[in-house]
């Protein structure tokens, strides 16, 4: 398994997302994937306080047991647990760490990650609470999610001000469907509403402040996995087997693209599960592919998924496969 950095640690360049555990998996289903991930050579393992309802966490901690050297683990704060916890005041940043250490089982969380920007919560306000989780020691590095270009730029500058850890990562959609990090960075037209959720531009920021990214959904939930065929309903059980999420994810639309992706990466040898990894590890800034696993054969599956190499000539015959 390639190693890659995020800030000062070491991350394997796939790592495993345990939005499952405590939803689709029990605590020993948990474990089995856990283990069979730790022995294919991921050590990233990336989960959230909102995960399985909070049994995703109290999962992974007694996964962990008696191997806790063998793991980066990484876990997220400031979604909606429930009513009164939520969001990101300083107050809550330090209850949500505390909470998140004892479901854990643990002493310190290596890297914590901002889920997604609290807008009645100044930045430097945040940061300086999560700065004294490191200086505590609760907590090794801190990053973020669902940042766009601009949140990017306020943070760092916030950070720099402050005179404490900066974020060394930000955790964004991006696959071969969806393609909003890439690009220019946005011009600043003063619009504020716009600056929130406009991600475009966010792999060129991470590269000019020299932080990494980590991809999210990098198999399109499910479409870019193997499993769906053109003139073929969804298997039952998998994640776009209800008409609903088969229509919010596009699988008319783009069923012939995952086509032609699957016959182009057949005739090179490779699966479709590689491309989609590999080619988001095309990316310098990239450290870590999160891909999610409900059976022990996925997460080895996923670790294999990331050594092809994709030279420039089949890159530019992928773009002309997405391009219809």
């Amino acid at each position: 398994m390639e190693m890659r950095k995020i800030g000062s640690l070491s991350v394997s360049a796939i790592g495993l997302g345990c939005n499952n555990f405590g939803g689709r998996l029990d605590s020993a289903q948990t474990t089995e994937v856990v283990s069979a991930a730790l022995d294919s050579g991921i050590n990233l393992l990336d989960t959230a306080d909102i995960y399985g309802a909070t049994k995703s966490e109290e999962y992974l901690g007694q996964a962990l047991r008696g191997r806790r050297d063998r793991a980066i683990v990484a876990t997220k704060f400031g979604m909606r647990v429930d009513d009164e916890r939520q969001g990101a005041a300083p107050a809550y940043v330090r209850q949500a760490c505390e909470d998140s250490l004892r479901r854990l089982g643990m002493d310190t969380i290596d890297l914590y990650w901002l889920h997604q920007p609290d807008p009645s919560v100044p930045i430097a306000d945040t940061l300086a609470a999560m700065h004294a989780l490191v200086t505590e020691g609760k907590v090794r590095e801190i990053a973020c999610s669902n940042f766009s270009a601009a949140q990017l730029r306020e943070a760092d500058k916030a950070a720099r001000q402050l005179g404490g850890p900066r974020f060394v990562a930000v955790q964004n959609e991006y696959s071969l469907f969806v393609r909003e990090p890439e690009g220019d960075i946005p011009t600043d037209d003063g619009s504020v509403a716009r600056e929130e959720t406009d991600k475009r531009g966010v792999l060129k920021q991470c590269d000019e402040l020299g932080i990494s990214f980590v991809p999210y959904f990098p198999l399109a939930s499910g479409l870019l996995t193997g499993k769906y065929h053109a003139g073929q309903p969804a298997p039952d059980g998998t994640r776009l087997s209800s008409a609903g999420a088969w229509q919010r994810f596009g699988g008319d639309e783009r069923i012939d693209t995952v086509e032609r992706l699957r016959s182009w990466c057949a005739d090179k040898g490779h699966s479709l599960l590689e491309l989609a990894h590999s080619w988001l590890l095309r990316h310098s800034c990239v450290a870590s592919v999160i891909s999610g696993a409900t059976k022990p054969g996925q997460a080895i599956a996923n670790a294999a998924a990331g050594d092809w190499k994709l030279n420039g000539s089949q890159l530019t015959e992928i773009e002309e496969i997405l391009a219809g």
